[in-house]
């Protein structure tokens, strides 16, 4: 813009300088032009005057009157009788010129004749004399044309001292023009105090303002919602383009492959995996095809979900998808391994319970140990049962059945009263069961709770050799209540720690079977912390004894 203006300044001084000196030319050329013909109109009348007063004589007074101008005498007949430049016999007859002719009818004449040769023009007058005959005087002048050839070097120099200021002011003229709109306050257009042309434009960019502002603001908006949903979204997130770079991706995403937010935007996707099942499901996406399979990163499972994001046919996105699903997948190994040690756990009673059975059937049995063999598929019997009631007892608190009522309950009494029904086991054992601490009172169901004290107690009696110790602690701390169930028994060796609390885990499986148990004691433990919030803490070492402690947070 500010070359447009400036070169649109220089032509327009330019084209003005010439035009104006060609104006100037022109009129001083008409001036001077009347000028002459009125010299020559008088200079002629002067001289008619004499001659018609002295006749032929005045010619002889001319030269001494300072005559300069052509001055011709001419008869009726067109025939020249006296010139004062050329000699009158030599010259040709003058009837057929334009001023002659006109005299001759109208009593005086002009006529103008051009040089083209010699880039000048002659002017010419005539008067009819009273005698008939006709004077005519002339003068002869440099034509326009010439006039102008001569003034140009004149001009040349005017034009470029013209041109030089001219650029120098255009130059300044342009940043005065141009700097206040270069100057603009885009953001507030009405703020601005410029040129009043100018303030429609203002108004309409104003508008437009706020018109962009209000759709910035509702797009800011949307992508504010979409990124607090994507950073909240527990799953992990990621959007690619057509070419498999990553758009965005959200924070899960990041740290499940263990990268930075920032760090991979507008990379290859294979910079967070290069493994086959991400190769397919980009490849696949690309192609406008869904795609699911399952990745493995550590010790956990991942769902990974590609779907392509379509307008028509061309692929312009991709979405992946990825899936925590360890805790689903091992829900269903503990499932799966659930139903195949409860099968095994029901089978070995059923078997033993048949087989006894089935001799009494056949009388193959001796008659004085008929009572040993109904004694021993009594107890068969009871551990079926208790193995049943066991499993129920699982399944509802993994269903989290809402007939169980929470009440407020001392932890304190409760352990006491669970002591006192295991009292005898103990004393058969020559187990010593202590209980200490103080009242504390949580919020619970209280059958859970009594199961929970129960099993803990049960398992260290089990376990524990003969005359040693149990001891059952209940402590306040901070906000928490604690419930500590420690033994001097052999303890529990550090690989098997983290699995004495899943279903049917035994230590020692032998020992285990002989006890009794179903195997699900301490998983019931598990679950019921879980089913109250509370944690878990397990402290054991070989041959010193086992200490686990269940914390529950006081409300």
């Amino acid at each position: 813009m500010k070359k447009r203006i400036y070169n649109s300044m220089i032509f327009l001084v330019i084209f003005t300088v010439l035009l104006t000196s060609s104006l100037i030319t022109g009129i001083i050329y008409r001036g001077f032009y009347y000028r002459i013909q009125e010299e020559i109109r008088n200079e002629a009348l002067f001289i008619s005057i004499g001659l018609n007063q002295n006749g032929e004589a005045f010619f002889s007074e001319l030269e001494n009157k300072g005559v300069t101008n052509r001055v011709t005498w001419i008869d009726a007949d067109g025939r020249v009788l006296f010139d004062n430049v050329a000699e009158a016999k030599d010259m040709d007859n003058h009837l057929d010129r334009p001023e002659i002719t006109e005299v001759l009818k109208n009593g005086f004449g002009e006529s103008v004749h051009l040089s083209k040769t010699m880039g000048s023009q002659t002017y010419y007058y005539a008067v009819r004399l009273n005698n008939g005959t006709v004077l005519r005087v002339s003068t002869t002048t440099d034509s326009i044309y010439k006039l102008v050839l001569n003034f140009i070097p004149y001009i040349f120099i005017i034009c470029l001292t013209v041109l030089f200021m001219s650029l120098l002011i255009a130059n300044l003229l342009t940043k005065k023009i141009i700097t206040p709109i270069n100057n603009l306050n885009l953001e507030k257009p009405l703020s601005n105090d410029i040129y009043d042309e100018l303030s429609p434009l203002l108004s309409r960019m104003e508008k437009q303002n706020e018109k962009i502002e209000n759709q910035f603001n509702e797009i800011k908006m949307r992508q504010e919602e979409l990124r607090s949903i994507m950073e909240n979204v527990s799953d992990g997130i990621i959007v690619l383009n057509s070419k498999g770079r990553i758009i965005s991706i959200n924070n899960a995403a990041a740290f499940i492959f263990d990268v930075g937010l920032e760090e991979c935007v507008n990379k290859h996707i294979l910079v967070l995996s290069r493994s086959s099942v991400f190769q397919e499901a980009v490849e696949a996406a690309i192609k406008g095809n869904s795609y699911e399979n399952t990745i493995t990163k550590g010790s956990s499972i991942f769902n990974l979900l590609a779907s392509p994001v379509k307008d028509d046919k061309p692929v312009k996105g991709i979405i992946l998808f990825v899936l925590d699903v360890t805790e689903k997948a091992n829900a269903e190994k503990i499932r799966r391994e659930f139903s195949a040690n409860v099968s095994h756990e029901l089978k070995t009673p059923l078997t033993s319970i048949l087989g006894y059975a089935e001799l009494l059937k056949n009388d193959m049995v001796k008659v004085e140990d008929i009572s040993s063999f109904a004694s021993r598929i009594y107890n068969e019997a009871r551990n079926l049962i208790n193995l049943v009631e066991d499993i129920i007892k699982l399944s509802r608190l993994d269903e989290k059945d809402p007939h169980f009522l929470f009440e407020e309950v001392d932890l304190l009494r409760l352990t006491e009263n669970v002591v006192e029904r295991l009292s005898s086991i103990a004393q058969k054992k020559e187990i010593d069961i202590l209980v200490n601490g103080v009242k504390a009172r949580i919020r619970g169901v209280r059958q859970i709770l009594e199961e929970m004290i129960y099993n803990l107690c049960d398992n260290a009696i089990k376990y524990c050799d003969e005359k040693s110790k149990v001891e059952l602690t209940v402590s306040v701390s901070n906000d928490n209540v604690i419930l500590t169930v420690s033994d001097n028994g052999p303890g529990i060796e550090k690989e098997h720690q983290s699995r004495i609390f899943e279903r049917f885990y035994r230590v020692d499986k032998s020992h285990s079977r002989g006890s009794g148990g179903t195997g699900l004691g301490l998983a019931i433990v598990k679950n019921g912390a879980k089913f109250h919030n509370a944690k878990i803490e397990l402290f054991s070492k070989r041959g010193e004894g086992t200490k686990i402690s269940i914390i529950f947070n006081r409300e």
